[in-house]
């Protein structure tokens, strides 16, 4: 049997091996109207549901034709073939900013329309499959297994399946409905894929995403695998099976009618997941509130039909047999927890009605060596197939994607896709509406225009400028970059952004996690010379935590070191230095308790004093003097405005290129670097100074403009000439 052809059609959705044969391959082809290698089958198997049986006709369809031909080993390893195809066609592409990752288009009826598809009997063994929809990764991409929850069925990811694709060879775990596979079995399974994955390449990390059960499964194969480089990411895992609701059910289930059986999924239906949450996960936020009602109702109204597929799903000895492999799977990798040293990520819900997440999840942040968590107090416990969880988005923001062993945040850095700009819009609204931010820029002939067309396209650019108070310019720059650019700036920040000093007191996905998405990294020289080696446009400021967390009476002065730190790095790659100023902090907040202040109070004093203490070792500018080297951490009090407008001015590119032997010179590079420094102090000067002109300075007057006229980003502003 191991000879024998099988040639499978696959739906848009997924390539699934039906094959009984574990390690032998079979092709997973879309022929078209002149194919013959059908002729060859001796079971066609159509996964649309038109033909589920033995043929040995030959299959011809012509829409079919336009689909890929995609060859998929059918056994435990996976193709090689298939990633050396893959790797060819991708070697060329890197993705751009503001990128389409899919996310939206599919929701949890997609889903259950799947399941119909892929439930039905075949007799095989637990596999493999790659949905079609996950496309041909990037070059180098890392694998990822994903190892599903109760249903087996594999189809978990089904949200995240064009997004994840993109840089993830992604192969699902599919565990037929009849299988009764035991849990060590499974983790043998799993653990033969692992070993022949890093067998092929041992230096690039093997993801694995483990819903529920699968996280048992996960956690499992990393405390038997310690020497390979495993990212685990648990979503809502079952090791805490011992402490929910699901243990004294067993015997009820056992002595439930079968006819009564049928009404067990809808209720499971409604403890796994929260279905206002699962409808809203193909809808645009951005629609107006009856258009987005509407669709919702739609979608509610579509999903509830949808349900009785879960009785085939899970069937009443299925369902018995399941959570008697949850008991199994909890116990198994709870008792090994001690020998995991892989990197992981869990993701918690906050209403989860079926495992207490919450709760689990700090449990394993204490018990595991190497671990992280994100809690999302709305969701339930089938948070992959919720609205507000983009798996990519977490994990790029947690700093967790990696193509090699170390992650380097350049290399492995993924800029932000369409759908994440969207988010980040929504969520920052209130700074627009409430800045109103203005953005001028200056041509090489020295005119001053509105907007961004006098910085330049081509990198590597340097913008060299001032940190306001708080960083409350960060966010409109980065934005305005992106909308009308579609440039990222990446921004030079302090190392503390990136390590567990930050994180927040709940582990919701935070502020500093949106500013790591937006590609941010710790300031290092390796890190600037990769990025000026890499024609990046680059966010430098040479002041700092000092600037940004500034004294009262302090506000628009600069605090640069003494010695030029980053003139010769852009000369070397030739790159154009762009000096900038930013002025309306003190239109927006007034600072009442500053550093000095705050250490007066006691407790809070001393609060501080201990957490600057933990920050020492993060100093990036330990060792100098000046006020430049008392980077002390802390938040100041602020007190909001009737704000003004925040006003933003690039001066003229700096050229760098061809002058790097000239600043290699310490005089010359220091002359540059006080030229960039006066700059800067002087396009505060001129925005000073010219704000005063302003008729739209005040909030009042851009919103009734706003109302009568046209959108926040087109209120005027003063004649610059």
């Amino acid at each position: 049997m191991a000879s024998i052809v099988k040639s499978f059609w696959a739906s848009p959705y997924f390539d699934l091996n039906l094959n009984k044969k574990r390690h032998s391959r079979s092709r997973i082809q879309c022929l078209t109207s002149g194919d013959s290698a059908a002729a060859l089958s001796f079971e066609s198997v159509k996964v649309n549901g038109i033909i589920n049986g033995v043929s040995s006709s030959v299959v011809k369809e012509k829409e079919e034709a336009d689909r890929l031909s995609i060859e998929v080993g059918h056994d435990h390893r996976g193709s090689n073939v298939e990633e050396k195809k893959r790797e060819k066609v991708s070697e060329e592409e890197k993705l751009e900013p503001l990128w389409d990752d899919g996310y939206g288009t599919q929701s949890v009826k997609d889903y259950l329309d799947l399941a119909k598809e892929i439930i039905k009997p075949d007799g095989g063994p637990p596999r493999w499959f790659t949905p079609i929809s996950c496309g041909p990764p990037l070059k180098d991409s890392p694998i990822l297994l994903f190892l599903p929850g109760m249903d087996g069925l594999g189809l978990g990811l089904v949200l995240h399946h064009k997004s994840l694709g993109k840089v993830f060879q992604v192969r699902c775990m599919h565990i037929p409905v009849q299988d009764r596979t035991p849990f060590e079995a499974l983790v043998e399974w799993v653990e033969e894929t692992v070993r022949f994955e890093h067998s092929s390449a041992p230096n690039r990390p093997i993801y694995l995403v483990g819903d529920s059960l699968g996280g048992c499964l996960a956690l499992a194969v990393a405390a038997r695998n310690p020497n390979i480089d495993l990212v685990v990411i648990l979503a809502n895992p079952a090791t805490s099976f011992g402490r929910s609701q699901l243990q004294p059910l067993l015997p009820l289930l056992e002595a439930l009618p079968d006819e009564l059986h049928n009404t067990v999924p809808y209720l499971l239906s409604c403890v796994m997941g929260d279905p206002v949450k699962m409808a809203t996960a193909n809808i645009d936020s951005m629609l107006p509130p009856t258009g987005y009602f509407e669709q919702l109702s739609g979608n509610l109204t579509g999903l509830l039909p949808r349900l009785s597929v879960l009785s085939d799903v899970i069937p009443k000895e299925t369902l018995l047999w399941k959570l008697k492999l949850l008991k199994s799977a909890a116990a198994y990798a709870n008792s090994r927890l001690h020998a995991i040293k892989a990197e992981v990520l869990v993701l918690a819900s906050g209403k989860d009605n079926m495992l207490p997440s919450e709760n689990e999840a700090w449990r394993l942040l204490r018990s595991l060596q190497n671990c992280k968590i994100r809690y999302f107090k709305d969701n339930g416990h089938t948070i992959l197939l919720e609205d507000g969880v983009n798996l990519l988005t977490i994990i790029k923001a947690t700093c967790t994607y990696r193509r090699k062993r170390n992650h380097d945040f350049v290399a492995d850095f993924l800029p932000p896709s369409k759908s994440e700009f969207k988010q980040a819009l929504l969520g920052n609204g209130w700074l627009r509406n409430y800045a109103g931010p203005v953005m001028w820029s200056t041509r090489e002939d020295g005119k001053i225009v509105r907007g961004l067309s006098g910085v330049p396209n081509e990198g590597p650019v340097l913008l060299v400028g001032y940190h306001m108070l708080m960083g409350l310019e960060l966010v409109p720059l980065v934005e305005q970059f992106l909308q009308e650019k579609k440039i990222l700036v990446r921004g030079i920040a302090h190392p503390t952004l990136f390590s567990q000093l930050v994180e927040s007191e709940n582990k919701e996905f935070s502020f500093f996690d949106t500013v790591r998405l937006y590609g941010a990294l710790p300031v290092t020289p390796s890190n600037l010379f990769k990025l000026l080696a890499t024609k990046s446009h680059v966010l430098l400021y040479p002041g700092g935590a000092r600037e940004a967390l500034h004294r009262k009476g302090e506000q628009y002065k600069l605090f640069w070191p003494d010695q030029p730190e980053f003139v010769r790095m852009a000369a070397r790659f030739g790159a154009t230095i762009v000096p900038f100023g930013v002025v309306g902090e003190d239109d927006v907040a007034e600072l009442v308790l500053d550093y000095d202040d705050l250490l007066r109070i006691p407790i809070l004093g001393d609060n501080i004093r201990r957490d600057n203490e933990r920050y020492k070792d993060l100093n990036v500018r330990a060792g100098m003097s000046g006020e430049v080297a008392n980077q002390a951490l802390y938040i100041p009090g602020l007190l909001p405005k009737i704000p003004g407008r925040v006003y933003y001015l690039f001066g003229k590119p700096i050229q760098t290129n061809g002058r790097r032997e000239m600043l290699k010179d310490r005089s010359n590079a220091r002359e540059l670097y006080l030229h960039i420094k006066s700059e800067v102090e002087n396009s505060m000067a001129y925005l000073m100074k010219k704000r005063k002109e302003d008729p739209y300075r005040s909030i009042v007057d851009r919103t009734v403009y706003r109302v009568l006229h046209a959108p926040m980003d087109q209120v005027p502003s003063f004649d610059h000439e």
